[in-house]
């Protein structure tokens, strides 16, 4: 998302919300950030990534947990948010591609960090139109209860909350489409099938070890207590290497920052195996860097930057993603190939996007053309989403033949 931009009023011609009244985010605003001062007084110096994860998931506080954190009253937007164009392109590329394999089935769509359920809807529209829904089923990977009831109201006919402690599946439904529709709070428990993946927005939210380069060599930064006032925060750089410094800084990393997830490495990894092992097509877009990128962790209020450490768990964090990373680590083992990173510009514009636009524009009512150009220039100038966010495809290494022949949409 690009969440150094403004969100105008214009744009709400284009996309009608469910309305979901979360008043009181949190009994108390400052939890979160009375509970990590309180685990630093007692432990020391916790790392950016627990930081992250205590202040965006934690479930008494966390950010996502309590909250709809989306359009103008919330601190981003999204690209499928802003027009339905978005959504379009990447169902017919996972359309494109899926038919060049025959189409096989059951056919699972899954959907990592589904935010308001906009993309999934929009997939499932055009999958539908097509004809192309029989023996599928929709599986979103969600942790925020509020996220999931707005996703449920938006995607289904009715849902129902499964409280058996031993289901791995936590919410289920049946799509306007007809088809069922499953909540997972973590990628491990979707089901192996042949999967159409798409993770959009959702490693720029996973957690990141900080690092900086001193005549020592690298060591962490850590966010530890501010003495000079009650219940803040501030960065120290560690004494001596910790574990994931000498683990992930490769001996020719010459950047002075440079930031690593774990997590999203090892997820990137298990995505590749499950497409391995069960066929599917992954689809992950997000802003980020082709291993280049510094000292990018930041958070956003209201769709203006905000210090992180200020109010922990009132404001979105977020780091660039290192595509370079997840690529290494996607076809490290040989099982998966990839194609890109390449901007989101060259992507929508190589499907299609600038002809789906002058159609609607030629059958958009007068007060919908301001919007319908704004989210169109959002997603597409190089000065807004264009350049910043980058695509990554990755399929089985078994279709390899097959795509040199026909190679992948989008990416060539």
């Amino acid at each position: 998302m690009l969440r150094t931009r403004t969100w105008l009023p214009l744009a709400k011609n284009l996309r009608f919300y469910y309305t979901v009244k979360t008043g009181q985010t949190t009994k108390d605003p400052h939890q979160v950030s009375k509970q990590i001062y309180s685990r630093i007084k007692a432990t020391g110096p916790i790392t950016v990534a627990d930081y992250m994860k205590e202040v965006l998931i934690s479930p008494t506080g966390g950010y996502y947990m309590h909250r709809d954190v989306f359009g103008e009253s919330g601190d981003f937007i999204t690209s499928p948010e802003l027009n339905q164009m978005f959504g379009e392109m990447v169902a017919i590329w996972f359309l494109n591609e899926w038919s060049k394999v025959g189409s096989p089935k059951p056919l699972q769509i899954v959907e990592l960090g589904p935010g308001r359920g906009t993309l999934s809807q929009d997939l499932l529209r055009i999958f539908d139109h097509f004809g192309a829904l029989q023996s599928a089923s929709l599986h979103l990977v969600e942790v925020s209860p509020v996220l999931s009831d707005i996703q449920a109201k938006r995607l289904c006919i009715q849902t129902e909350n499964i409280v058996d402690p031993t289901s791995v599946i936590y919410r289920q439904g049946i799509s306007h489409e007809g088809i069922p529709v499953k909540w997972y709070r973590q990628f491990d428990d979707v089901p192996d099938m042949f999967t159409l993946l798409v993770a959009h927005e959702f490693f720029d939210a996973l957690p990141v070890h900080k690092y900086q380069k001193t005549d020592d060599g690298y060591r962490e930064v850590l966010v530890d207590v501010d003495s000079n006032k009650e219940h803040s925060f501030r960065y120290v750089v560690a004494r001596d290497e910790t574990p994931t410094s000498k683990l992930f800084i490769k001996p020719t990393e010459k950047r002075e920052h440079l930031e690593v997830s774990p997590e999203s490495l090892i997820l990137c990894k298990k995505i590749s195996e499950k497409l391995e092992m069960n066929g599917g097509l992954a689809l992950i877009a997000d802003y980020g860097h082709s291993g280049t990128g510094t000292d990018t962790f930041r958070a956003f209020k209201k769709h203006k930057l905000h210090d992180p450490l200020v109010e922990p768990g009132t404001a979105d964090l977020t780091a660039d993603v290192d595509f370079n990373e997840l690529k290494r680590c996607a076809t490290e083992a040989g099982g998966v190939i990839a194609f890109g990173p390449i901007t989101q510009r060259d992507f929508l514009l190589k499907m299609g996007i600038e002809h789906r636009y002058k159609a609607l524009e030629a059958n958009a009512k007068p007060e919908q053309l301001e919007g319908l150009k704004y989210g169109y220039r959002m997603m597409t100038d190089k000065d807004q989403m264009g350049e910043r966010f980058k695509f990554l495809a990755l399929v089985p290494s078994v279709l390899e033949k097959i795509l040199e022949k026909y190679p992948v949409v989008g990416f060539h």
